[in-house]
């Protein structure tokens, strides 16, 4: 029957019809598991970035964004690859690794946003927003939506986390990375299984640029991204002959991208530090600080050797990181639990990675020279309790698992069962944070008077926060009051002073770096070291430092102008040069 046409258009051939492909919507079921979508993921980013900006305005309100000593170091670092008196790559060092301070570097050239701290915040406070979202995304592929909204909710409540959030601290961007990266593996794993040639190329790509960033972050980084290439190769090598050659130059390129970063490290310290090893080795490592801080005769410190005890410290900075009071014990347990879930059930094995940390972390502890110490255990200090940060994914998404499998379980009995379950969950989230900011002490403490005796561990601070105050209460005094004597020099004055262990004492009072020697530019600091009347204006000697030993070895030409001592920091003697000429011999 011939076809009649409509007035105004032309006649089409049957096999000139377009005909568009309608995607069935997928309809909203509380409890079905699959992929996170785009208008899932909007609204954990915004939160995340409105409580990003909440957590900073408390911050900086307090100042308190520059408590702990490595977050001035980084943004120090950050700082003097332009403004030094030899600007440029030489300056990131040998031992922390480069991208953080590469992407603070944009905003810590802004004299005020050094000084205050805000130029590390910046990148920390979108690797909050990117951990967030990369939370929900891999707990939206292991349970319902209403458990990965409590999975991240634990996770993006955590105080310590949003205090890090607001630092140059490095965690947050580890996180994140961290994160992303095992839900990029889970995919291209599932990519791969279902022989979709086009995602896995494309996530093999994007896996070895994450893993290049984790490499460049931290070392942690190094091993987690080893066993997530381990992971997809095994994938890869176990799919069919077509996916296995239709994806080979992808996972070539990955494999690349991989193994740039420690070949990119080991040559940068070859090249700038003189050893290829200078960040395991080197006068800044490790190994070289321990021994250093480490008093000549001391017994060894617990979990020294020890594997065993290097768990313990390990998961019980985790437990405190995560959960307030001594519930850390039963998170931890029902973590395991859920792990074990997750292998029974054969969900996508690659979401047990991240639990890679707690291996590296026991080694680092026994054998690499990396104490960790929380006032829970002996000796009852603060030291590295941040680190216990990584397993906070472990407990976020385990939980989640462990707790859903405890819901259906109640759904089959009762509906309403199942239903206070999670509200309770809610709960219990929301009340751990209030609990960890130790909130519920200080009403507790208002309720029955100023007199009455309230135990400390109620009323007690996040512990990552509160290791930044413990360890900074002299030495933010100390370099105050340097910085306060280092207001006085004049404005073009050249200063011989040591910025490895007090840069914040310059970073206070605002003097561009290109106006030091310092040890950090050898070429010059050890001409200097040799007459330093003769190359610097002021020199701050602090004891013990190589400055004080350049002037011990060298007094000539120099009249001590002012003394500023500190208990436990020692003393900074200020001298004048009596023979200076001006500018930077």
């Amino acid at each position: 029957m011939p076809r009649k046409s409509i007035p105004g258009q032309p006649l089409r051939s049957p096999r000139t019809i377009v005909r568009k492909s309608v995607v069935p919507h997928r309809p909203y079921d509380p409890n079905a598991v699959y992929p996170a979508t785009r208008d899932e993921l909007r609204p954990i980013a915004l939160a995340s970035v409105v409580l990003g900006f909440l957590a900073l305005m408390v911050v900086a309100s307090r100042g308190w964004m520059l408590l702990y000593g490595d977050a001035v170091a980084h943004l120090g670092i950050a700082r003097r690859i332009l403004d030094a008196h030899y600007p440029g790559i030489a300056q990131l060092g040998g031992v922390w690794l480069p991208l953080p301070h590469l992407l603070m570097l944009p905003f810590v050239q802004r004299m005020d946003w050094w000084q205050n701290g805000v130029a590390g915040a910046w990148p920390s406070l979108a690797a909050y927003a990117f951990a967030n979202t990369g939370c929900y995304a891999l707990a939206r592929k292991l349970v319902p939506p209403p458990w990965a909204f409590a999975a991240t909710a634990f996770f993006a409540l955590n105080p310590n986390l949003m205090y890090l959030a607001t630092t140059a601290m490095t965690e947050p961007l580890f996180l994140a990375l961290m994160v992303w990266s095992i839900v990029v593996a889970y995919e291209a794993v599932e990519a791969l299984h279902a022989a979709k040639i086009r995602s896995v190329k494309w996530r093999f790509i994007i896996s070895g640029i994450l893993t290049f960033a984790m490499v460049m972050t931290r070392y942690d980084g190094w091993i987690l991204g080893a066993a997530i290439w381990l992971v997809l190769a095994i994938a890869w090598w176990r799919s069919s002959e077509a996916t296995h050659k239709a994806t080979q130059t992808s996972f070539i390129v990955m494999t690349l991208i991989t193994v740039a970063g420690p070949i990119l490290w080991f040559w940068y310290n070859a090249k700038y530090q003189g050893d290829w090893l200078d960040f395991m080795r080197g006068p800044y490592s490790a190994k070289a600080i321990e021994a250093k801080t480490t008093p000549p005769g001391s017994k060894p410190r617990r979990g020294m050797y020890n594997p065993g005890w290097a768990f313990i410290y390990f998961t019980r900075a985790a437990q405190v990181d995560a959960v307030a009071y001594e519930l850390g014990f039963g998170v931890l347990a029902t973590a395991i639990i859920g792990s074990y879930l997750a292998w029974k059930q054969r969900l996508s094995r690659v979401v047990l990675l991240l639990w890679v940390p707690l291996p590296f972390y026991i080694y680092s502890i026994a054998w690499g020279s990396v104490p960790l110490f929380v006032p829970q255990l002996y000796p009852g200090s603060y030291y590295n309790s941040r680190y216990g940060m990584e397993l906070l994914p472990v407990f976020a998404i385990f939980t989640a698992i462990a707790c859903a499998a405890v819901e259906r379980k109640l759904r089959t009995q009762s509906k309403k069962k199942a239903d206070i379950f999670f509200f309770l969950v809610l709960v219990a989230i929301l009340l751990n944070m209030i609990a960890m900011m130790g909130s519920f002490g200080n009403l507790l403490q208002k309720v029955r008077g100023e007199d009455a005796k309230i135990p400390k561990w109620l009323s007690a601070p996040p512990l990552v926060f509160q290791e930044g105050v413990v360890n900074a209460s002299t030495r933010i005094s100390f370099e105050k009051t340097l910085a306060q004597e280092m207001l006085h020099i004049g404005p073009g004055d050249t200063i011989m002073f040591n910025t490895n262990d007090h840069i914040g004492a310059i970073q206070d009072a605002g003097i561009p770096l290109k106006r030091l020697i310092s040890p950090l530019d050898s070429e010059t600091f050890n001409k200097a070291a040799e007459a330093p009347a003769k190359y610097a204006k002021i020199i701050v000697a602090i004891d013990g430092d190589p400055v004080a030993k350049a002037v011990a070895a060298h007094p000539e030409g120099l009249t001590e102008i002012e003394v500023v001592c500190n208990s436990g920091q020692g003393c900074a003697r200020f001298y004048r040069s009596d023979v200076y000429q001006g500018g930077v011999q």
